[in-house]
């Protein structure tokens, strides 16, 4: 079948750049970067380099066969694609002056097929410390930002493009626009794939027979497959349970809903009422919070909180099995894996990590390449996780609800320990000469502690700036875009909302070392349950893709703890953008939580991703 072949560097968004051209139902598929050009199909019409985490003059950067470039095929590349592709035909590529991560203001300056219909001034997303500095003989230059002259080249005779941004991502508004012309209008591609099938195919590929000679007769009898699911009642497990119970029936699927003591308030109710509205009985819930809590004591790192959980789940899930007397030997383990759990995890080739997910830690990998591992979901964002469960006739309780993280609280409970803390001096200094150059009457503080991001397809463990003074909220974006392509050591902007009249008593990390716990995990859970409340009230709920609240230790005089407010909306995870939120409704959210007497600053997240993931671990 005819399609638009990928060659992957290990970017966060080559497999979105395949779902993107499958929505304008054209069948992609990927490609490893190092096939040889006389490898691929006769039926490929196009070719798109992809993104990657390297630099592309690195020792060992990651290439392609030059002989693609003979092909006579169109050929694409996106931003480490784009600077490979002026590196191997004789351009030149360097560590620009200025990194761009977020929205970047594009300016078209030569009429071009792949940039056709695109506003002459539009927005694009950009994640990217290098860019083309000389352009390859019969290359023209198409179009340009402030910070980067060669955003996009083409050479139209050989019908070979570049583009250092990311068309792919929802916030490239225009970028389904250059996609589609690429496909349709430069590779001549046909409509042969449609989102009604994707059921179906699923089913069918549920039934396929897995497994080898020497396994279970059950495992090489897809008929005969039954599986052990852990459940959430999030989107893509509730979506995962349901497929495979439709597929196999009730008698071969067990769902296993682990209460981990990390769940929101009311939650575990609520998951059980959603299951049973389903139609869903055949599952059953366990309370398993103190081994949990245990596991956890002492343990500050996110990875290492990140890799306990995910391990603690298996353990949790052998004991059940043991306990429902059911052979461990004929039941394999269904997860609601998605691809941004793969994809964030290192889980395709050349990708870097930038958190392990809790259905990604290296027991579950090891059974993954077992063959003792069903995730039907696997290939798919959450967005089309949703559209498969309309189209399995879910309740919309079930598949519109914010989604929620398997670690649940213990990932938005920040700790600390104290041999670890960072010295902040530089970092300071640096935010000190840019605030004096471009912000002079707005205050700023760098917090000494940590939070996870994502910077060039790199995971970054940098800290937050805290900043105050202004409350527009396109002015915060351009800021934090700003301060985050500035100094390095910064990954995260965040508003003080609640600023006291001195800034020098501010920002103070607690004496001793903290750590999860019930009573940390409490409160956090009072705050998220008034602020998801609140904002259902006023209507926003449905407004707003997930909604994070963050404790942070950073204390006052009397030792209470810190909050980040992290709402954002995104369409697949990969990229976000923080939530403009009526002034008015984020007063009341700031008045109750200070109501409680327990928290002592309120930090509303202003960074977008990248630089910043939607979580903080």
């Amino acid at each position: 079948m005819r399609h638009i072949a990928i060659l992957d560097f290990g970017s966060q968004y080559t497999h979105l750049i395949a779902r993107r051209i499958r929505e304008l139902n054209v069948l992609a598929k990927i490609y490893p970067n190092d096939i040889a050009a006389a490898a691929l199909p006769a039926e490929v019409s196009g070719i798109i380099l992809s993104c990657g985490p390297q630099s592309v003059y690195d020792a060992g950067a990651l290439t392609v066969d030059p002989a693609i470039f003979t092909l006579g095929k169109p050929i694409l590349g996106v931003c480490y694609g784009h600077q490979l592709m002026a590196q191997l035909l004789g351009g030149q590529v360097r560590a620009g002056k200025i990194r761009e991560y977020g929205r970047a203001d594009l300016t078209i300056v030569q009429l071009t097929p792949l940039l056709a219909n695109v506003n002459a001034e539009t927005t694009v997303w950009m994640s990217h410390g290098d860019s083309v500095t000389r352009l390859p003989a019969g290359f023209a230059a198409v179009a340009r930002t402030n910070d980067c002259p060669i955003t996009a080249m083409a050479d139209e005779d050989k019908k070979l493009y570049g583009l250092q941004f990311h068309p792919e991502v929802d916030h490239t508004p225009e970028g389904v626009t250059i996609l589609s012309n690429f496909v349709f209008n430069i590779c001549r591609a046909e409509k042969n794939w449609y989102v009604e099938d994707i059921v179906a195919a699923l089913r069918q590929k549920i039934l396929q027979p897995i497994g080898g000679p020497g396994d279970p007769a059950v495992l090489r009898d897809g008929a005969g497959k039954k599986v052990f699911i852990l459940v959430s009642g999030g989107v893509d497990s509730s979506v995962a349970f349901a497929l495979l119970t439709k597929t196999l029936g009730e008698e071969r699927v067990k769902g296993l809903y682990i209460d981990t003591g990390f769940m929101r308030r009311g939650e575990s109710a609520e998951i059980a009422a959603g299951f049973r509205q389903a139609g869903l009985h055949n599952f059953t819930a366990v309370d398993a919070s103190d081994v949990f809590y245990k596991n956890l004591e002492q343990v500050y790192e996110p990875e290492a909180k990140r890799n306990i959980i995910g391990q603690t789940f298996l353990d949790v899930k052998d004991e059940q099995i043991a306990k429902l007397n059911l052979n461990s030997d004929e039941w394999l383990l269904g997860q609601g894996t998605i691809y941004p759990d793969i994809i964030e995890s290192s889980g395709s080739q050349n990708a870097q990590k930038i958190k392990t997910h809790h259905n990604r830690v290296d027991a579950i990998k090891r059974m993954v390449e077992q063959g003792l591992v069903v995730e039907p979901l696997i290939d798919f964002y959450k967005f089309e996780v949703r559209q498969i469960g309309r189209l399995l006739n879910l309740p919309p309780n079930l598949i519109n609800r914010h989604p929620f993280p398997g670690p649940g609280l213990a990932i938005r409970c920040l700790c600390r320990q104290h041999s670890a803390v960072a010295d902040v001096a530089a970092i300071q200094n640096k935010a000190d000469v840019l605030f004096a150059q471009k912000y002079p009457r707005l205050r700023q503080r760098a917090l000494p502690l940590k939070s996870v991001g994502v910077q060039g397809d790199n995971r970054t463990y940098a800290h937050p700036l805290a900043v105050w003074g202004e409350a527009d909220w396109e002015k915060l974006d351009a800021l934090a875009s700003q301060v985050t392509n500035t100094i390095k050591d910064v990954n995260r902007v965040v508003l003080l909302l609640n600023p006291p009249a001195e800034p020098s008593a501010i920002f103070k990390l607690p004496a001793c070392d903290v750590y999860v716990s019930r009573e940390r995990i409490n409160l956090l859970r009072q705050i998220d349950d008034m602020v998801i409340s609140i904002i259902r009230q006023n209507g926003i709920y449905d407004n707003i893709w997930q909604f994070p609240s963050v404790l942070i230790p950073i204390v006052d005089e009397q030792s209470r703890e810190a909050i980040v407010l992290r709402p954002f909306n995104s369409r697949d995870v990969m990229t976000a953008t923080f939530y403009r939120m009526d002034k008015k409704i984020l007063s009341q959210i700031v008045q109750e939580i200070l109501a409680t007497g327990k928290i002592s600053y309120v930090f509303y997240d202003v960074t977008n991703k990248p630089p910043g993931t939607t979580e903080w671990e």
